[in-house]
């Protein structure tokens, strides 16, 4: 692995420990899809364990920090300038139904502006993380987005919201770019998402209805690797506009051109 910072050491010991109950807890997912009651309720405690364990490890190590969490919400410290943004299981329905793809987000924020990032999948013990200015990295092996610039032959995830508010423009986007990307991946854990293309595994990714969580680390990840990230609509911060449009740059840029021309044709 190559070498890192004491906050990046603090972050991935914090991850592994969390992962490492998840993974057990994963293992009996399976028994409970069976079950009557199913493992919906099995999967919350799991989650909240997992947020538990890297709070108590960030809060161990850094114990001013604040923290910005998933299950627990905001938590204030005596140093509300440094912020830990913490998902403990992203992809949290891969979880409930067996499907080994979902991961830990965990980030930190200092004055606004997010300087280090981690996401783990415990599974597949892949560990995508960066530091501000440092690179992006998959354990020791350097992150660069792809060099692919066309939709034929890019691959392209996209997410979308569990409630059905915003169906009908989430409905159009879809169609709109499945008519000009034809491999399109639905994969269901946001970070990951974003991780992938700081791999250069996908191309590009938009989502809506996303909270900072779901997006702050990986944003950092995937422009610590060369990419670009923006909000779909306007010029606000990524991680906290709810919704997010990432790639390499050509990518990027033709694919919030066509998300922003149906916003236009709606207008109109």
């Amino acid at each position: 692995m190559a070498a890192m910072s004491p906050i990046m050491n603090i972050m991935v010991k914090a991850a592994e420990k969390a992962g490492r109950n998840l993974s057990r807890d994963f293992g009996e997912v399976e028994n409970l899809q069976v079950s009557r009651k199913g493992p919906a309720n099995f999967v919350t405690a799991a989650d909240k364990r997992a947020e538990e364990i890297i709070f108590e490890e960030l809060k161990k190590a850094r114990p001013t920090y604040s923290f910005l969490m998933e299950e627990s919400g905001e938590v204030k410290g005596e140093d509300t300038d440094y912020v830990w943004i913490i998902d403990p299981l992203d992809g949290t329905h891969n979880f409930m139904h067996g499907i080994p793809h979902w991961c830990i987000s965990i980030a930190l924020e200092v004055k606004g502006r997010i300087e280090a990032g981690l996401v783990y999948d415990p599974i597949k013990d892949e560990m995508f993380r960066a530091e501000r200015s440092g690179g992006a990295f998959m354990r020791s092996q350097r992150l660069r987005v792809s060099s692919r610039n066309n939709f034929e032959s890019a691959f392209i995830a996209f997410g979308s919201a569990m409630d059905n508010k915003n169906y009908a423009e989430y409905a159009n986007e879809f169609t709109k770019i499945a008519h000009i990307a034809p491999n399109l991946r639905r994969f269901g854990a946001a970070a990951l998402d974003l991780a992938y293309v700081a791999a250069g595994r996908l191309d590009g990714y938009w989502e809506r209805g996303l909270h900072p969580w779901d997006a702050a680390a990986g944003v950092l990840i995937l422009k610590e690797a060369g990419g670009f990230v923006s909000s779909i609509d306007n010029e606000e911060n990524p991680v906290y506009s709810r919704n997010i449009v990432a790639g390499n740059q050509p990518i990027q840029q033709d694919l919030k051109k066509a998300l922003k021309s149906l916003s236009k044709e709606k207008a109109a």
